[in-house]
């Protein structure tokens, strides 16, 4: 599903990934933990080119895009992002919400998609709200509001940067729900968190990132039971005692 060869981002003089290379297959759930600055956010938005690269090469699905070819446009219908932000539309309701890119981009009909917008407000929980607008819904609501836009569009892939992270900590609980659900049907995930439960009970595989490079990548019993990297052991006590190790 992912390919990711060589990948180098710098912001002026200050390099940001210094050369990952990374595959994720289908029906994966790959989640990237590691500390703040180490390049776990800029990775995701590399993956859809939110972020441009200085270097390196990404295809998803066989499509390469970062060649100059590549219809990006036609890629990115087929990548779902869900962000720290919920990024909703204020003025509108969560069902239209959930209906005006599929109305744009995909050009469905308004029956039709009302219908799929209804169907993803079901799965996470909403389907009683659609009628209100975001300002009216917590936080973990809105997340899941934004979920369910992005599961509108059906996508091949799913992206989540960080997507806890803005909520307080008696919501996030509802959130992780989600997307357990949805990587229990076979989502192809790329998750970068910082909650290590989901990390260690949901993925396929955990990576662990510092200064710009993946330290340690396997399977989360390897990852958090046995890491054979230093630098990924100090991390994990630091998160996982953070009494005894205070940063």
């Amino acid at each position: 599903m992912i390919r990711i060869e060589g990948l180098h981002k710098s912001y002026g003089d200050r390099p940001v990934l210094k050369g990952i290379d990374l595959e994720v297959p289908t029906g994966e759930v790959a989640c990237v933990i590691g500390p703040s600055g180490s390049g776990k956010s800029t990775l995701l938005r590399c993956v859809n080119l939110l972020e441009t690269p200085t270097s390196g090469r990404i295809t998803i699905n066989d499509a390469e895009i970062t060649s100059p070819d590549c219809d990006l446009d036609a890629v990115r219908r087929r990548i779902g992002m869900v962000f720290q932000q919920f990024n909703l539309f204020g003025h509108l309701s969560v069902l239209d919400n959930c209906v005006i890119a599929q109305r744009r981009v995909l050009g469905r009909t308004r029956p039709e998609a009302e219908r799929i917008a209804r169907e993803n407000l079901a799965r996470v929980g909403l389907a009683d709200r659609a009628t209100a607008r975001p300002a009216q819904l917590s936080g973990g609501q809105q997340q899941r509001v934004a979920i369910a836009r992005a599961l509108s569009m059906d996508p091949e892939l799913m992206l989540f940067d960080e997507p806890t992270s803005a909520l307080d900590p008696e919501l996030v609980g509802e959130v992780l729900a989600v997307m357990r659900e949805l990587a229990a049907e076979g989502m192809t995930m790329l998750v970068v968190t910082h909650e290590m439960g989901f990390a260690r009970e949901v993925a396929s595989r955990v990576l662990f990132m510092d200064d710009g490079v993946v330290v340690e990548d396997g399977p989360p019993a390897q990852i958090f039971g046995t890491p054979k990297e230093a630098r990924t052991r100090t991390f994990l006590q630091r998160v996982l005692d953070p009494i005894h190790h205070p940063a």
